[in-house]
C-alpha cells in the first residue's frame, strides 16, 4: 500500500479546485498539488514525479482529450490518469481508455470513489515502477553477459582447441538460467504450472509431422520453453484477475512477447529462438500481436507455437474459466479457427497427431 500518494491535480475550475484539495487531503490523506494549466503541469513533471495525476477532461485544450492524454503519456508512460468528465461519453471514453486513462470520475464528484480510485492507481503506479526497475535490471545484466561471452569469445579464439566446448558450456549455461527464470513463471501459480513443457510437446508433434528438420524442431522446443518469458513484467493481479481485463490490462499482457525479446535480445546465438518468442501471438489473418503480421510472415515455427499455446490453454484450468474445454470441444474451437487466427497447413497437421495427447 501506498501511503500518503503524490497526487497532481489538473483543473483550471477554482471551486471544483478548491472542493478536491480540501477532501482529497482531509479524507484521503493525499499529498496534494494544484495547477490550472495543462502546459503548466508539463513544466511541473520535468522535475517532479506523482502517483496519480487526476484531471479535468471537460474543459481541455484544443487537441482535445485525447491530446492531453497523448501529451502527459510522451512524459512519462507509466503515469495513472484518472479523468472527470461533466457526463457519460462511452466513445470518448473507450478511446481515453486505449490511450492509457485509468478510469473516469463523472461530475458532481462522489470524493470517497475518488479517493479509492487514487488508492488503486497508487499502488498500479508503485508495481509499474518495480517492473520497470526489473526490466532495466535485467537488461543491465543482460548486457554484462553479452560483454562477458565478447570477451571470452576473443579468448577463446587465440585456443581453437577449446573453441566449441566452452562456447557450448557458456551457452548451456545460460540457456539454463534463461529456462529457470522462464519455469518460474510457469510457477508463480496452479494454473500455469507445466504450461510450457506441456506447450512444447504439442509443437514438437506438430513440427515432427511436419517434417522439419531436427535442427528446427529444437529451436521451437527452446521457444516454447521461454515463450511466456516477457510475463515477468505483467502484474500477478492481471494475469490471475477472474473477470474481464480493462483495455490498459489488455495492453499489458500484449507486451509480454516484446518484453521476453528484450530480455533475450543480447543472447545472440537465441536469435532464431527470439523471433518465434516474439511472434507467437501473431494470428493467420494479421488480427494478433504485438506487430500484426499475417500469413507467411509469420514464422512457421511460431505458427505452431501459436497453435499449440492455444490448445493447451482450452484444455488447462485458468482464472477466468474454472472449467477446462474437453478435448472434442477444443479440436473444434481450432478448427472453427482454421485460416483465421490458425494456418491452415498447422491445423491440418495438428488434427493428424492430436489423438496421440
Amino acid at each position: 500500500m501506498v501511503h500518503n500518494p503524490r497526487v497532481l491535480l489538473i483543473c483550471n475550475n477554482e471551486g471544483v479546485s478548491a472542493y478536491l484539495m480540501e477532501h482529497l487531503v482531509k479524507e484521503g490523506s493525499n499529498a496534494v498539488f494544484l495547477e490550472s494549466t495543462f502546459q503548466r503541469a508539463l513544466q511541473v513533471l520535468r522535475h517532479d514525479s506523482f502517483d496519480v495525476i487526476v484531471l479535468d477532461l471537460s474543459n481541455s485544450q484544443p487537441d482535445g482529450p485525447v491530446g492531453l492524454i497523448k501529451g502527459l503519456k510522451e512524459k512519462d508512460a507509466n503515469l495513472v490518469i484518472i479523468g472527470f468528465l461533466e457526463e457519460p461519453h462511452p466513445e470518448l471514453e473507450r478511446e481515453l481508455y486505449d490511450g492509457g486513462v485509468y478510469d473516469f470520475i463523472k461530475k458532481p464528484i462522489d470524493v470517497w470513489k475518488l479517493n479509492f480510485l487514487i488508492r488503486k492507481g497508487a499502488e498500479l503506479h508503485a508495481i509499474l515502477l518495480g517492473q520497470k526497475k526489473l526490466i532495466e535490471t535485467l537488461r543491465e545484466s543482460n548486457s554484462a553477459l553479452e560483454k562477458q561471452i565478447t570477451f571470452l569469445s576473443t579468448r577463446i579464439e587465440e585456443s581453437t582447441k577449446n573453441l566449441s566446448r566452452l562456447y557450448e558450456n557458456l551457452r548451456s549455461t545460460y540457456m539454463r538460467t534463461i529456462k529457470v527464470l522462464a519455469q518460474t513463471i510457469d510457477a508463480r501459480d496452479h494454473y500455469t504450472h507445466s504450461h510450457s513443457e506441456n506447450v512444447a510437446k504439442y509443437a514438437v508433434a506438430i513440427a515432427e509431422q511436419l517434417g522439419l528438420s531436427t535442427r528446427e524442431i529444437e529451436t521451437i522446443r527452446e521457444a516454447c520453453e521461454l515463450h511466456d518469458l516477457g510475463k515477468i513484467g505483467v502484474d500477478d493481479s492481471i494475469l490471475s484477475k477472474p473477470s474481464s481485463l480493462t483495455p490498459y490490462e489488455w495492453q499489458q499482457i500484449r507486451k509480454h512477447p516484446v518484453i521476453a525479446t528484450q530480455i533475450l535480445e543480447p543472447l545472440t546465438f537465441l536469435s532464431d529462438v527470439i523471433e518465434l518468442v516474439g511472434q507467437h501471438h501473431e494470428h493467420y489473418d494479421g488480427l494478433g500481436y504485438p506487430e500484426g503480421r499475417s500469413g507467411d510472415d509469420i514464422r512457421l515455427g511460431a505458427r505452431i507455437i501459436h497453435l499449440a499455446d492455444a490448445y493447451e490453454s482450452m484444455r488447462s484450468v485458468r482464472p477466468y474459466r474454472k472449467t477446462p474445454l474437453t478435448k472434442e470441444e477444443a479440436i473444434k474451437e481450432i478448427s472453427k479457427n482454421r485460416g483465421t487466427q490458425f494456418d491452415p497447413v498447422v491445423v491440418e497437421a495438428f488434427l493428424a497427431i492430436v489423438d496421440k495427447f
